[in-house]
């Protein structure tokens, strides 16, 4: 049988990563002391790696493809195929961004004035290239981590450092003076295994389904029961994807109403459904949305 090799990536994009393969159909059962999950496609076969290599080895076809930060791929300039980017993180469904910050109470205002500075990051390569592009001179050192605090203590004059919200940043009492990259996960190939008909198409339908369950997130369904006298003023006030599904019940001068909506529009949708005069309504949960 073929199996496709798939990189899971290991740390902070692990939960997240694991709960979306569930929602797109996928159980991956990992084990503390195993880097090979197990998983319920005899098709694919898992293996638990850092998202910082995971580029490295699916260029080197070590894996036919993985999951990994957009940032990680060209730190390491590796040419793989982007089989989907799927925006997504270990906090939110958002792009991350990597920052270029310094001290709150520094000169510094620009990347020029950092010339001659000592700056700390563990994006080494990315970073060397974006100072080298703009004829500044720095001394660039890589940070195994806890990289806030060598700008605290004075270690590194500056940091370039991945952030979501920035809470982090201003925690440590630093100040972002630029964006260097927004970087997003993406589902990532090898040249040969793109080039494999088999391997192609089960990559392709895999980003279909985390792509479609990554929609369906903080989207609800919505059913109801609707007199027909009532019908067009609940269908006035229902917000859907194209337009909402109404369908006739059988034998009655009802209708069954159906749509699909944000989670957040619902606490306010329906009370005045029921003013309107809809009944027996139901909320449900989405896996997918394709």
């Amino acid at each position: 049988m073929k199996q496709l090799k798939l990189g899971i990536p290991k740390g902070s994009l692990e939960k997240a990563t694991i709960e979306l393969f569930a929602k797109s159909g996928w159980e991956i059962e990992l084990s503390s002391r195993n880097y090979f999950p197990e998983v319920d496609d005899p098709e694919l076969s898992c293996s638990i790696c850092r998202p910082q290599e995971m580029s490295i080895y699916v260029e080197k076809e070590v894996l036919d493809a993985g999951i990994t930060g957009k940032d990680w791929t060209l730190e390491n300039r590796s040419k793989v195929v982007v089989a989907a980017d799927l925006i997504y993180s270990k906090v939110s469904r958002k792009p991350t961004r990597w920052v270029l910050a310094v001290p709150g109470n520094s000169p510094v205002r620009r990347p020029e004035d950092l010339a001659g500075k000592k700056i700390a990051t563990e994006l080494v390569n990315f970073t060397r290239r974006y100072f080298a592009a703009r004829k500044i001179n720095v001394d660039i050192s890589f940070s195994w981590g806890a990289t806030e605090a060598k700008a605290v203590s004075g270690l590194a004059d500056a940091i370039v450092e991945v952030t979501e919200t920035e809470s982090t940043i201003r925690a440590h009492g630093l100040r972002v003076i630029a964006e260097l990259m927004i970087s997003n996960t993406q589902l990532i190939a090898s040249k040969s295994a793109w080039a494999d008909p088999w391997k192609r198409e089960k990559i392709e339908n895999m980003a279909l389904l985390l792509k479609g369950a990554l929609k369906a997130d903080k989207i609800v369904g919505l059913k109801m029961n609707v007199p027909q006298e009532r019908l067009t003023a609940v269908v006035a006030i229902l917000p859907s994807l194209n337009a909402p599904t109404v369908s006739p019940l059988y034998h009655q001068e009802w209708f069954s109403v159906e749509t699909v909506i944000s989670e957040y529009e619902v606490r306010d949708l329906i009370p005045r459904l029921l003013k309107s005069g809809a009944e027996g309504i139901i909320e449900y949960p989405l896996n997918k949305v394709i």
